[in-house]
């Protein structure tokens, strides 16, 4: 048997061109991943919110107003709903489902978590417009109690 000389098989060259095969693999996995990822992320409640600064809106016809009062009740309109209760009359409420919009009212001390609960409930109830009431000449600091009907 013949000693090896350690400079490789006669007839071999180095390889001086980059291999984008692999480097188009890693891509396209990337791509998948992100593709399916991306609808994901974007699960929250799409909300056109109103400047509070902005002149207020013209309605032309009269919206379904949802409130949410200090004490954490909801109302739609001048009725209190439980919040379990509240996507079942939101697809049963005829104006709300032929508008497919309504507002929300809710007041400043309302912790942030139920405001989103409420919207989550209308969006699931196939109300993709909800629109903020908000208080464009800046009211009092302090929040009124909604009166029980």
């Amino acid at each position: 048997m013949g000693a090896s000389s350690g400079k490789g098989a006669p007839g071999r060259t180095t390889l001086s061109e980059i291999n984008v095969t692999p480097m188009v693999d890693v891509m396209l996995v990337l791509l998948i991943i992100f593709m399916v990822t991306a609808p994901l992320i974007q699960q929250g409640v799409k909300v056109n919110l109103p400047d509070a600064k902005a002149a207020p809106v013209e309605a032309k016809e009269k919206k379904v107003v949802l409130s949410v009062d200090v004490k954490k009740r909801i109302y739609i309109g001048e009725v209190e709903v439980a919040l379990p209760e509240l996507e079942e009359k939101l697809k049963t409420n005829a104006k709300v489902q032929a508008d497919k919009e309504l507002y929300l009212h809710a007041d400043r001390d309302v912790p942030y978590g139920v405001v989103v609960e409420v919207m989550a409930a209308a969006q699931r109830a196939g109300v993709p417009n909800v629109g903020m009431i908000t208080d464009p000449f800046g009211g009092p600091k302090t929040s009124k109690d909604k009166k029980t009907p």
